[in-house]
């Protein structure tokens, strides 16, 4: 199928799924824009990165978009965004909303509500359209998958939740002995080690370890996305098929599974 065919299938313009995807693009430009004030590099990941080099923009039928940037660029945007975000933006972390517990963070558009097919979000106080910021760090991937067990517990009380007063209490102990005990004093002692990996995965606690190879990301280039040249590795290709495969290739059109249960867009 051909690029507009599959716009006119998935997401003809004024359709909820366009206006949803140019909604994250707004987001993702003020993120771009606070990026370049404060020189913090950023590059597109997953499947967004898969968008903009299969489609020059969002995959037709995707629901959500994704950056990434090394741990220390991520904590100085944290820092940044409080104050450089307009009004109609959030920055949403386990700082700002008291029942989020994720270890990256989201940016949440204010003029719209929207619900996920995994109820996680369901007493967040920012549920808008958002994209999402993944810190990245240099470490072995056998310890990254040990930090993912250490929240595994976490997930489950909160799936599988019947009282999510008592449930929210719990999944924030666990949040903050990761956070304020187990993580620094793990990237205390890999401080004191070298092990010359030129391999970076997702932050601890991020159930997500794909390994990505320094030298196909550094040094940034740019790509078309959405009619924006924005960030991406330099080679973009080997980047993705090492975690993809032969990601040119579309998927099984009939099993493609939304990650928005409920979407309301107010402007």
């Amino acid at each position: 199928m051909n690029q507009e065919s599959l716009r006119q299938q998935f997401n003809p313009d004024g359709s909820i799924l366009r206006r949803q995807q140019m909604r994250m693009l707004d987001i993702l430009l003020e993120v771009d824009r606070i990026c370049k004030k404060y020189d913090i590099s950023y590059w597109l990941s997953s499947g967004t990165l898969i968008g903009a080099m299969r489609h020059d923009g969002f995959i037709p039928w995707d629901d959500d978009l994704d950056i990434e940037m090394l741990r220390s660029d991520y904590v100085r945007l944290m820092q940044v965004l409080p104050e450089e975000l307009p009004d109609w933006l959030a920055l949403q972390n386990d700082e700002t909303d008291p029942y989020y517990f994720f270890f990256y963070a989201k940016v949440r558009d204010r003029r719209s509500r929207m619900l996920e097919q995994n109820g996680y979000d369901r007493l967040w106080k920012e549920q808008g359209i958002y994209i999402d910021i993944f810190p990245m760090e240099r470490h072995p991937l056998w310890l990254h998958k040990l930090t993912e067990k250490t929240v595994g517990h976490m997930y489950k009380i909160w799936r599988t939740s019947t009282d999510d007063a008592k449930s929210i209490k719990a999944v924030r102990r666990i949040y903050n002995f990761n956070k304020s005990v187990l993580f620094p004093c793990l990237r205390a002692v890999l401080s004191q080690v070298t092990f010359g990996s030129s391999v970076i995965t997702s932050g601890m606690g991020i159930p997500f370890h794909n390994p990505r190879y320094i030298d196909e990301i550094f040094p940034l280039t740019t790509h078309t996305f959405e009619g924006y040249q924005l960030p991406v590795p330099h080679d973009a290709d080997a980047h993705l098929r090492h975690i993809y495969g032969d990601y040119m290739q579309l998927p099984d059109l009939s099993k493609l599974k939304p990650h928005v249960g409920q979407i309301e867009i107010y402007e």
